[in-house]
């Protein structure tokens, strides 16, 4: 079946569908990882998004389901240019055109994503539309325009969970053997077992697998649920997840979090969670031209100087000029400088926008687990 990507801006292209049949609405970004299209598929930060693979073979090694990072995929569309018909792994449980169908994601493939990364790098990510069968592109390109801009968006609402849940009573068993056979091991686990309240802004689930893994004891909160009652298990520390769309406009969470940072609980950030904490410390952030979405960024640790190659996810970005003096920068993005991580100096609150847990990626910043365990253990 045709199938046919137009852009806001005019652009479109004409592919072959490789997923299910419809149209799928979203803002069009690119990711740089070769590897890893499964979590990329079920990672929540995506939601309201076109992801385009700039790999040119997806699929070759199909699907399991260890490997999800959420209960379904989330983004809104998917992009390749070319399509594996095969699943040529041990692991795999299907191919990826099956899972897709399954699971009513619209694809596209048989396009240059090359010369779509390009458009998207110079005039910056785009709204755009995927539709399978006879299309007319006009058309196509005045849905994409009619599409609400990510900025102003509360798309949290729609991937948090329903009510509290301990992870471990959760937690996939496919997913934690996978776990135990690929993943890194802690370079120690917690002297006693430590209770963490998190957030869920659109939590990955290996982000949980790994304080589990350090010998914390994880219960998950929906997005909005006030800060008391987080505070009311009496956590050793407090976890604020990644998660989709513009943080600005999540009064709730910051409101919640500007409480917690309070409440003098150690309090670590990733992604979404860090730019939250950015705006309840009294920063602002700030929409990039493009984003950063890859398994391959370099992150200067400024203290050490070391750099860290990193996986990322995100869209918006903290602004440092905004930042109170009682907050010092830690990371810094070497491709464009932006803001990777921050601390507080008199508080044991830091975050980071990429992410240490991986998944996919490499795990040079899986110390930061490591340091968080540390500040709960010294409560």
């Amino acid at each position: 079946m045709n199938a046919i990507l137009a852009l806001e801006d005019g652009t479109w292209y004409r592919g072959v569908a490789a997923g299910a049949p419809g149209e799928a609405a979203g803002e069009v970004v690119f990711n740089t990882s070769m590897t890893g299209y499964q979590e990329v598929l079920t990672d929540p930060s995506y939601a309201g998004q076109i992801v385009t693979m700039t790999a040119p073979l997806i699929g070759n090694y199909g699907v399991a389901d260890g490997d999800a990072e959420s209960q379904a995929p989330r983004v809104a569309g998917f992009v390749m240019r070319e399509a594996s018909p095969l699943a040529s792994n041990w692991r795999a449980d299907g191919t990826l055109r099956d899972y897709l169908v399954r699971h009513g994601i619209v694809a596209i493939t048989d396009i240059d994503t090359r010369a779509l990364t390009r458009v998207l790098r110079s005039a910056g990510v785009m709204r755009g539309v995927i539709a399978t069968g006879p299309a007319d592109p006009d058309e196509l390109v005045a849905t994409a325009r009619a599409i609400p801009q990510m900025e102003g968006s509360d798309l949290v609402r729609g991937v948090t969970c329903d009510q509290p849940y301990a992870w471990r009573e959760r937690a996939p068993a496919d997913g934690d053997a996978a776990h135990d056979e690929f993943g890194v091991r802690p370079r120690r686990p917690a002297s006693r077992r430590l209770r963490v309240a998190a957030y869920d802004f659109g939590v990955k689930w290996n982000i949980l697998r790994r304080l589990d893994a350090y010998g914390c004891d994880v219960t998950v909160f929906p997005a909005a649920t006030p800060a008391a009652e987080l505070l009311a298990i009496d956590p050793d520390g407090i976890f604020l997840s990644n998660g989709p769309g513009d943080p600005a406009v999540l009064h709730y969470a910051i409101d919640n979090v500007r409480q917690l940072v309070q409440a003098e609980r150690p309090l670590f950030g990733i992604c979404l969670g860090h730019q939250i904490l950015g705006l309840a410390v009294g920063g602002s952030t700030f929409k990039l031209k493009f984003g950063h979405r890859g398994a391959n960024h370099p992150v200067k640790e400024l203290e050490s100087g070391a750099v860290e190659i990193t996986s990322q996810n995100h869209g918006f970005a903290v602004d440092p000029d905004t930042l109170p003096g009682d907050v010092r920068v830690t990371h810094l993005n070497l491709y464009d400088g932006t803001v990777e991580g921050f601390r507080h100096t008199s508080k044991p609150i830091f975050s980071v926008q990429y992410h240490p847990e991986a998944s996919p990626g490499p795990h040079d910043a899986d110390y930061l687990f490591q340091q968080f365990l540390e500040a709960m253990e010294k409560r």
